[in-house]
């Protein structure tokens, strides 16, 4: 079985982060000496500032990693979108707790996954590969019945993201993530390219604060 690029085309490794400008706010001099807030909007900020940390008081620092490669081509050897997918995980003080590679088999990525998100120490499960159109990409559709809750923001912002790099070609890819067990399940194409965008601008910003949640009591 021929390998094949799931993800539609190929993903630059750069992208522009640049955010906003942070000089462009809170420093603006007051010929009055005072700051510019009344002591309603200190109130407000106070108390949104309180909320963002309840919010995050279940963010976890340090998780454990697993990467499931969907592929019926490549081997443990020569897998180099798990390989960056491990990089970047490890690189951001993380722990890869296991690594399988799996042929493209609706049954056995199921199975797979479904073992993965049964582990006590297993927070955030990344797959790669399988998450395109061709009649052997049933990564999606193996995952899918393990999700409790679906989390389609992460498709539609590693598809916004990804449109800079291949245009419309993003319409062929599904990537998707969701919640199994209490474990953070994401699905990624299977380019190198793909996965390094998605790990690094997506999953490690925000999987702390999911699997967090996720398990919270």
């Amino acid at each position: 079985m021929t390998n094949h690029d799931d993800n539609g085309g190929d993903h630059s490794d750069g992208h522009d982060d640049t955010g906003h400008d942070e000089g462009e706010y809170g420093h603006h001099d007051h010929e009055d000496g005072h700051d510019g807030h009344s002591d309603d909007e200190h109130g407000h900020h106070d108390h949104a500032h309180n909320h963002d940390h309840d919010h995050h008081s279940h963010d976890v620092s340090e998780l454990g990693f697993a990467v499931v490669t969907v592929s019926s081509s490549r081997s443990v050897d020569d897998d180099p979108a798990g390989d960056a997918i491990a990089e970047l995980v490890e690189d951001a003080g993380h722990d890869v707790v296991t690594r399988e590679l799996v042929a493209d088999d609706h049954d056995g990525v199921q199975k797979t996954v479904h073992n993965i998100v049964g582990r006590d120490d297993v927070g955030v499960v990344v797959t790669t590969g399988g998450t395109g159109v061709t009649p052997d990409d049933v990564t999606v559709e193996a995952v899918r019945p393990l999700l409790e809750k679906e989390l389609p923001g992460f498709g539609e912002l590693f598809r916004r993201l990804s449109y800079d790099d291949i245009g419309t070609k993003i319409v062929g890819t599904r990537a998707t993530a969701g919640v199994a067990n209490g474990v953070v399940v994401c699905c990624l194409p299977g380019s190198e390219n793909a996965v390094r965008l998605g790990v690094s601008e997506i999953i490690l910003e925000e999987a702390g604060h999911l699997a967090g949640l996720a398990r919270r009591e």
